[in-house]
């Protein structure tokens, strides 16, 4: 059997970096993870083939070597998915799907051959049987979440790895708290589980084997959810296997709790960890109240995100605007709250109601859903009809946007970041190969050509002589910046703000 693994196309969004990519020569950020997984749970025999339409195109001979094609994708890639079935099916070739977007809105894609959903580990072994026996079904769906100590190593022998930035690999799926408009719950439950330290050591091992020694990024719903484990096992496991290998770092996504927990915090920094990602959504707190954040509620939020950096990890968050319970004045408090938190990466969107939410689901019951999200909540748009009037909303939105991106605003922040960061003393003020690369390259297009010149080499300088351990960080920040404004020039520069159906 020959198989076709195809990974859609993201579109330039917030998360692509396509812009900050060319600094460094490379063409995607990371690679397709679960399709590397599912790779891996293939009969051994088979002939296997991967196209990540982000880093290489898909060849008319690709598709007439193939017997069938796998697809996995998010629902930010739906306009490439419908493209790829398309010239699937003109080619004759079939078609089996999984992953986010399918198992969300299946009834979507009636073109599709075969529907795998759910987590692989459960449906993808039936529909395997099936194929061999020679009568295989169109749907293979599951409500049981299955054991990740089931998951084998990802096949990172299809990648040619040049081409990527980064990795991601999985430890944990699922998270004990129940966001609204978040459909992490609906997809992998309330209960976080887990791989064997061994496993997770096994994955690092044989990345670093096969030549990568650099960011890896543990794309778990919540990190933390198990606090436990993680100090029992998974971060003393990934302390002792990165002794000699100082070159690797780690990032993920965290629940603010993680302010609370000196001992965790000081464990994960130790293991490796200087970047997290934490879902802040919003400083009003009605806001929080409904849509279930109740974690967030009742906090110095500012002060608990300057702890984290301040204990050596970095804090990249997301924002929304256009809650139920935002006053006018929301648009003032995201940013104020966003600049006096040194929180570099912030991504700011418009709420937006995945299928399978709580939110969804509410929406619906009030007549108010008018359609599917996009999947990219900083593409201007919203699939439901919003309490504040759209107008407030679209001039509300595009100043926070303004203001925060502006090259004043955002060098600004980069400095409280540096001023209040507290890096672990595994960083090395010299510069890699790489980063000498994007150096050139940011003095070119930020401090020769760029707008925000004087911002450039204003942050340039401070840097170099105030803290020049952190000099390649702020060089990197730069970069980052002119891909944020890219990105939102490109939405904020639409006339109005759009309504999904």
């Amino acid at each position: 059997m020959k198989v076709l693994l195809l990974y859609p196309e993201f579109p330039d969004t917030f998360w692509s970096f396509k812009h900050a990519l060319k600094f460094v020569s490379k063409k995607s950020a990371s690679p397709p993870l679960g399709l590397l997984t599912v790779a891996a749970m293939l009969p051994k025999d088979w002939e296997l083939r991967l196209v990540d339409f982000n880093v290489a195109q898909l060849t008319d001979e690709d598709l007439t070597w193939a017997d069938y094609v796998f697809i996995s994708a998010m629902g930010i890639q739906r306009a490439s998915v419908n493209e790829t079935v398309e010239r699937c099916r003109a080619a004759g070739v079939k078609v089996v799907a999984g992953g986010p977007l399918f198992t969300a809105d299946s009834e979507s894609f009636p073109n599709i051959d075969h529907l795998v959903l759910n987590e692989a580990e459960t449906t993808l072994p039936p529909f395997l049987a099936d194929l061999a026996a020679g009568h295989p079904k169109r749907i293979y769906d599951s409500i049981e979440f299955p054991d990740l100590t089931l998951t084998p190593v990802p096949r990172w022998d299809l990648l040619d790895m040049k081409h990527y930035l980064g990795i991601n690999i999985q430890y944990s799926r699922g998270c004990p708290f129940n966001c609204d408009f978040c459909n992490v719950t609906a997809l992998f439950g309330h209960k976080p589980r887990t791989k064997t330290p061994a496993q997770v050591v096994a994955e690092l091992q044989l990345l670093y084997d096969i030549g990568f020694h650099g960011q890896i990024f543990f794309v778990d719903d919540n990190f933390i959810g198990n606090k436990k484990k993680l100090k029992q096992e998974i971060l003393p496991a990934l302390s002792e296997w990165r002794k000699d290998k100082k070159s690797v770092s780690f990032m993920t996504e965290v629940s603010i709790n993680l302010a609370d927990d000196d001992e965790l915090m000081d464990m994960m920094v130790a293991a490796g960890f200087n970047s997290v990602f934490v879902g802040i959504e919003t400083p009003n707190d009605d806001s929080l109240a409904e849509c279930g954040k109740g974690q967030n509620r009742g906090r110095n939020l500012i002060e608990n995100v300057r702890r984290i950096q301040a204990r050596g990890m970095q804090v990249a968050a997301g924002f929304i605007i256009g809650f139920d319970n935002d006053p006018l004045s929301i648009f003032e408090q995201q940013i104020d709250f966003i600049q006096k938190s040194g929180i570099v990466t912030a991504m700011v969107g418009l709420l937006q109601a995945p299928r399978g939410t709580e939110l969804y689901s509410r929406l619906e019951k009030e007549g108010r859903l008018l359609g599917d999200s996009s999947g990219d909540n900083t593409d201007y748009s919203m699939n439901f009809i919003p309490k504040m009037n759209l107008d407030a909303l679209q001039t509300g939105y595009q100043r926070v946007l303004n203001e925060i991106y502006s090259p004043h605003g955002y060098y600004a922040r980069v400095r409280t970041f540096l001023r209040d960061f507290n890096p672990s003393p595994d960083i090395k003020s010299p510069l890699t190969s790489m980063e000498v690369a994007a150096l050139f390259r940011s003095i070119y297009l930020l401090g020769i050509t760029g707008v925000g010149r004087m911002e450039y080499w204003r942050l340039f300088f401070w840097a170099l002589f105030r803290r020049p351990k952190l000099f390649p960080m702020a060089i990197t920040m730069s970069v980052y910046g002119h891909h944020f404004r890219q990105v939102y020039e490109l939405y904020v520069c639409r006339p109005q703000l759009k309504v999904t159906k």
